[in-house]
């Protein structure tokens, strides 16, 4: 537990944990050496709750559109795309929208640390607000890549207000503004737009943390990928995912949990006394059904996942009237006569975090980025 294809010869012994493993981990929180402990979430640590990630092959949400010859499947989130046509992201928004879904245990630890005092803060790239559902204080979140917690005019900035936007989204509607009737837009990081000020003012604080823990990310997207290389080398990184990913794995003091993310969390809870009190807040907060619904096996979850992205982009095809029939009588293959020539494998591990060859990395400015994902996988 901790060593799985690390760089760092098993020789070399670590600088600050008493060996590269969880329980070492442990000890080094109870001994009072992690004060501020910062997290950075991924698209990983909301698969359990039933989000589709953006990018895994077989599931995501890009690998599903691609079906519908856009020129890129990205364009449903692209801006001068939504300023064309706003309503396929729209009805992608009636089943991505906050309210639907329930964090999972890997969002409640989270909050657990922040209600013991150690979360320093938590830099996420989701867009799902499960976090703040989880009940980890909005001062100490930085939504990397924007939410649905806010929405305004894409044109004159005026604030929309919340009642009104769920009731648009519900319907899969669009909304304009009140003032000047342009397009409302949720508060979310399109391409061609830039990270919010508020993480390039707070990213100092990885800097400053004494323990660094990763959670279901592919640290591809930059300049968010570069948050763990901030902490100073003998502060300890912990990773929680299906793979290796970034540089963790190659200092003495990282240690790496592949998995999924909500069993290496039990694992850690486990070893620091707090999982009886981490599973009761979880029950509490999203009830036995959902409990009992996330903790079932993953290939039953990942079938109805498909399922429902199919749905979503059979809902998105009718939008863009991509498949109407020609002149001729012939008619372009729909999602399904492609699902049915290429079958997609329900079997998979929950998590993907290969980004796909088409992916497009960030460059960072002086004043945000250029271009960024919605959210990372």
């Amino acid at each position: 537990m901790g060593q799985e294809v690390s760089a760092v010869p098993e020789t070399t012994k670590p600088e600050s944990l008493s060996e590269r493993s969880l329980p070492a981990v442990a000890d080094y929180i109870k001994s009072g050496k992690a004060r501020k402990v910062v997290v950075l979430t991924g698209a990983g640590i909301s698969t359990a709750a039933g989000i589709p990630d953006f990018r895994s092959p077989e599931t995501g949400l890009y690998a599903n559109l691609a079906a519908l010859e856009l020129e890129e499947p990205e364009d449903v989130f692209s801006l001068p795309f939504f300023k064309e046509n706003p309503k396929p992201f729209y009805v992608l928004a009636k089943d991505l929208y906050p309210g639907k879904f329930h964090p999972t245990i890997s969002h409640v630890f989270i909050s657990l640390l922040a209600t013991k005092g150690l979360l320093y803060q938590l830099f996420t790239q989701n867009i799902d607000c499960l976090e703040r559902a989880a009940g980890v204080p909005a001062d100490l979140i930085v939504e990397a890549h924007g939410s649905f917690a806010s929405q305004r005019c894409i044109d004159c900035k005026t604030p929309y207000p919340d009642d009104k936007m769920r009731k648009h989204v519900s319907r899969a509607e669009v909304p304009h503004c009140e003032k000047c009737n342009g397009l409302v837009k949720p508060d979310i990081v399109f391409f061609h737009e830039n990270l919010p000020s508020l993480f390039f003012d707070r990213r100092h604080m990885a800097e400053e943390a004494d323990l660094i823990l990763v959670l279901g990310t592919s640290l591809t997207v930059h300049p968010f990928a570069g948050l763990p290389d901030l902490a100073p080398f003998e502060i300890p990184r912990v990773l929680f995912n299906m793979e290796r990913v970034g540089s963790l794995g190659s200092q003495p003091d990282d240690v790496l949990v592949l998995g999924d993310c909500d069993t290496g969390v039990r694992q850690l809870a486990d070893a620091l006394g707090w999982r009886e009190e981490l599973e009761a807040e979880w029950r509490k907060l999203v009830g036995d059904e959902e409990a009992d619904r996330q903790l079932k096996g993953s290939s039953k979850r990942q079938v109805e996942l498909h399922d429902e992205v199919s749905q979503l982009v059979h809902d998105v095809d009718k939008v863009l009237h991509v498949h109407d029939v020609s002149s001729s009588g012939s008619s372009s293959p729909s999602p399904e006569a492609v699902a049915e020539k290429e079958p997609i494998a329900t079997t998979q591990q929950e998590v993907q975090q290969s980004g796909s060859a088409s992916v497009k990395e960030t460059v960072e400015t002086t004043t945000g980025t250029e271009e960024v994902k919605v959210s990372d996988a």
